[in-house]
């Protein structure tokens, strides 16, 4: 039993650069917490106190950096810069797709149910934070934010999928977005759609396996959409439990017929 036991600490000593998963689940909660007051868990007197919030180093990305400087293609202070410098944009951006829900939904009423409520605005959040981060390079981070939006919504979105403007999930419980989907602007996806890969072979790991999807396209119920070739043209529609292998021309109408 020893030996076992020395095996699994040297184990544990070889993975001791990477976050402990609850310091990047308070690091996330955190971060949401500072970007959208319909998070806050506290008061902020001044502005100051908000700064100092913002500057503590259980929010800074460098306590998650702190022991994985071998793994990293930059400084970690530098990345944390670099990271910040971006946020702004992030933000923006979120403030989009959290408004494209509110208007795409009739059942949300305020712009604060969606962003305090809805599963899909929290984990296309996650994305867009985890998406951030890999642009960085940073190794398995990403992966570890993503995993933590899946969990709690079961919306999985892989860090490396490029998604545009304005993104809106409704319900969202069961949607599924692989490494290489490319999605435009204006897009709407409902719950149980799969945008994944025709084959799942390893050789193929650095090839486009996912699907692109055009602007304003909207995919509804449990649609299954496959393929690195298969692209959903502009401002068509997908219906509900359809099975796509083939690309589908702009502003065409695709149902499942019994």
């Amino acid at each position: 039993m020893s030996d076992f036991l020395k095996s699994l600490y040297q184990a544990h000593q070889q993975e001791n650069e990477l976050p402990a998963p609850k310091l990047v689940a308070d690091w996330i909660d955190g971060l949401m917490q500072l970007l959208f007051p319909a998070y806050r868990n506290q008061h902020y007197p001044s502005y100051r106190h908000f700064e100092q919030t913002f500057s503590s180093n259980q929010l800074k990305l460098l306590s998650l950096l702190a022991n994985m400087q071998a793994r990293l293609s930059a400084p970690a202070d530098q990345l944390q810069q670099s990271f910040e410098l971006g946020l702004p944009q992030v933000h923006t951006s979120l403030l989009a797709d959290a408004n494209a829900i509110l208007s795409g939904d009739p059942a949300a009423t305020t712009l604060t149910e969606v962003l305090r409520t809805y599963p899909g605005f929290f984990a296309i959040a996650v994305h867009r934070i985890a998406h951030a981060l890999d642009h960085l390079e940073i190794p398995l981070l990403p992966r570890m934010l993503t995993e933590i939006a899946h969990g709690r919504t079961g919306i999985d979105i892989h860090p490396k999928a490029r998604i545009g403007h304005r993104f809106c999930i409704d319900h969202g419980t069961g949607i599924v977005i692989g490494e290489t989907v490319e999605i435009g602007d204006d897009v709407k996806i409902y719950q149980g759609v799969t945008l994944g890969a025709l084959s799942v072979r390893k050789d193929l790991a650095q090839t486009k396996r996912h699907p692109t999807i055009g602007n304003r396209v909207v995919i509804y119920a449990g649609a299954t959409i496959l393929g690195g070739e298969t692209v959903i043209g502009d401002d068509a529609i997908i219906g509900g439990n359809t099975w796509i292998v083939k690309s589908v021309e702009k502003g065409e109408r695709v149902y499942y017929k019994s």
